[in-house]
């Protein structure tokens, strides 16, 4: 496995980490510069603190998954996935989830720099640049998923035997 590929991999999988930090610090309370009225439209900290919570860890679980298209469980079923466990994973499938993954996280970072730089957040000026800050790496998730995605397709296939 190149050095670059595994790089790329833990790159994709870390993207979310600064924003995860930023809701779960909303969740609990730790002001992070915005304006009451943000705080109230997000119900937080309060019962928009589980909306919060669960979007972090859902994304941190998906930005996880780019590790196996560079570990071995990204080519073998893992022994905890019943019926499936120790069989090849299809080429296809992996290939086919991680580029639909890489085109919506793509997506989703240049959908966030074009709302957040037309919204109009209210709060402290270094409230709005740590709320940019924490999800400007999101911006690299899609890319790094896929150049990753497309090594994973290229190594399969080329250790895959060619249909007789």
């Amino acid at each position: 496995m190149p050095r670059w590929a595994r790089i790329a991999a833990v790159g994709a999988a870390l993207t979310n980490v600064p924003s995860a930090l930023w809701r779960l610090s909303i969740a609990v309370g730790i002001p992070v510069g915005l304006a009451q009225s943000e705080y109230d439209a997000m119900d937080a900290p309060g019962r928009g603190s589980l909306a919060l919570v669960t979007l972090s860890v859902i994304s941190e679980f998906f930005a996880f998954l780019a590790l196996g298209l560079v570990q071995s469980w990204g080519e073998t079923w893992p022994r905890w996935v019943p019926y499936l466990r120790g069989r090849r994973v299809p080429v296809m499938l992996g290939t086919g989830v991680a580029g639909l993954g890489a085109l919506a996280t793509t997506v989703f970072g240049a959908l966030f720099v074009y709302t957040s730089l037309n919204a109009d957040m209210q709060g402290t000026t270094w409230g709005i640049w740590l709320l940019n800050i924490a999800y400007s790496p999101l911006l690299l998730w899609g890319p790094l998923l896929g150049v990753v995605t497309v090594h994973y397709y290229r190594r399969r296939m080329a250790a895959s035997p060619m249909p007789a």
